[in-house]
Order: C-alpha cells, then structure tokens, then sequence
C-alpha cells in the first residue's frame, strides 16, 4: 500500500541534544521526501496527534507511521496501536503502524557492520 504522507516517530524527550538528530533527519528526508514529518510519542512535540491533523490539513487521507525504535516493546504493542485506533475515528483518516525501524534488514546489517568495525579497531 502506498501513503500520502509518512510520519517519523521517535519517543521523545526533554532534552532538545537529544531531539536533534531526529530533527536533521526528517529535514534531510524531507527535501526528497517531501510527505515526510516527525513526531514524539511523549516529552516533546509535536505528538503524534498534531503531526497526523498537520498531515491531514495537509491533504493527507493515508499516513504511515515509521517508528524510529530499535525493537516493539510496550509503547509499540500497546500505546501507539491505541493512540492509533483513537485517531483514525476521530480524523477519519486511514493511519498505518509500520514495524519499527529496527526489524528493517538494512537497519540491521548497517548496525552489525557499524559494531564489528568498532570491535575490530579496537582489537589492534
């Protein structure tokens, strides 16, 4: 299935050094991807209800959500599903939640490759 519009989803926090990759990247994903934004689960803005009735305002009728998460724990299984299911009743807009970004094989690989550098400069 193809969406009008991919919301990023990071858990958020307090801390702005910490909401700044996240930031960069959406910005960089977003000047070839131009249906791209960010969101945060919780701590920060904008939650994931303000980035889907942007993208909604926006034109947006189908919206994936790519959580930026290494793995699904409880907020994957649980709290997004809901927060979810509330928001395509009330916008009527038909929101998907993509596996996070983790389980990709890319992702997993460039992770690999990134640690067994590291181990073997570290061995010499």
């Amino acid at each position: 299935m193809t969406f009008d519009h991919t919301i990023l989803l990071a858990h958020g926090s307090r801390d702005n050094n910490w909401l700044q990759p996240f930031i960069a990247l959406t910005e960089r994903l977003s000047q070839s991807a131009t249906q791209v934004s960010l969101a945060f689960m919780e701590l920060a803005e904008p939650t994931l209800e303000q980035a889907v009735l942007r993208a909604q305002d926006q034109g947006a009728q189908s919206i994936a959500v790519l959580p930026l998460f290494f793995a699904a724990g409880k907020h994957l299984r649980e709290d997004v599903p809901a927060m979810i299911a509330a928001l395509t009743k009330t916008s009527g807009v038909d929101i998907r939640l993509l596996p996070p970004l983790g389980e990709h094989p890319l992702f997993i690989a460039t992770v690999e490759g990134i640690v067994l550098d590291l181990l073997q400069s570290n061995a010499h």
